[in-house]
């Protein structure tokens, strides 16, 4: 007795990113700085892109996305009295949390060692999105700096942001896991744009080749699709530099401890094409 064979369920094509959050000139930009792997530069990243954003005149939030093992507060030197945890539990407002940082940006940090951020309940969930809708409309960008890898906490927080920067380093170790969470992000959320930067490299160029080596693996292993091919955008290199380190000791940021150092103007430069995305999003004419 012969049978007709099923047909194999067709694969659900993802569509491209669609942001979370409306698309309004009013609204901040939420960009997501992440990495693969931890110790590449991901936290120093983003505040001093926070701080270089403001120098241009930009109204800057950087929000701990990190929940549970936070240190965006050792960073910058802060010894907060209130943080998201406070926020989350109803033990204070969201604007008690707010506070100033170093550099002309604002900053909501989070708790550091609290278990109960360390996997994504529905509760987590609607309080992080509710936190994000009440900020949008009074800053420019929102920088949201997660934690390293690809957990679902992690991935979440990168979903409520319009762009990602992938921060990585020319390690082998780090590529490898730069590249699966870019393989993630494309699968799990349509990615087809994603922003790199190349820390700690040792000689000029060394970044936009190793992206374009990335991009080349990327090709061959990260089918394209129904929406298109998954595009790194290279967007600068930050060299290995003494300064980094010092600034890091210091508990500063390199525009105090070094501001004509390269490796600050390298972020500076970052800070620039940041600021044309913004442009671009928003539709402003100047920035």
């Amino acid at each position: 007795m012969s049978t007709t064979p099923l047909p194999t369920p067709a694969k659900p094509t993802p569509v491209a990113f669609s942001p979370k959050f409306p698309v309004d000139p009013k609204r901040a930009v939420v960009i997501a700085v992440t990495s693969g792997k931890g110790g590449v530069g991901k936290t120093f990243m983003s505040a001093n892109t926070a701080a270089a954003l403001a120098k241009r005149g930009l109204k800057v939030l950087v929000l701990d996305a990190d929940l549970g093992l936070a240190n965006l507060d050792v960073v910058l030197n802060l010894y907060p009295k209130t943080t998201l945890h406070d926020v989350f539990t109803g033990k204070s407002t969201l604007r008690e949390a707010i506070l100033k940082a170093p550099g002309g940006f604002d900053v909501l940090l989070a708790g550091s060692g609290l278990v109960e951020y360390s996997r994504l309940t529905s509760e987590v969930r609607d309080q992080f999105q509710t936190v994000m809708h009440d900020v949008l409309l009074d800053y420019d960008v929102v920088i949201l700096d997660t934690g390293a890898g690809i957990s679902d906490v992690v991935l979440y927080a990168i979903s409520l942001a319009d762009e990602v920067l992938l921060v990585s380093t020319p390690e082998p170790t780090s590529l490898t896991d730069a590249y699966a969470t870019v393989k993630v992000l494309a699968a799990q959320q349509g990615r087809r744009t994603i922003r790199v930067v190349i820390n700690q490299t040792l000689q000029p160029g060394e970044g936009r080749m190793i992206t374009t080596q990335l991009q080349r693996v990327v090709d061959r292993f990260v089918p394209s699709l129904g929406s298109g091919p998954v595009v790194l955008s290279h967007i600068g290199d930050v060299p290995s530099d003494t300064a980094v380190r010092g600034a890091i000791q210091k508990r500063q940021l390199l525009f105090t401890s070094a501001p004509g150092s390269a490796p600050a103007q390298a972020v500076a430069a970052v800070a620039g094409r940041i600021g044309d995305l913004v442009q671009r999003w928003q539709g402003a004419k100047n920035i």
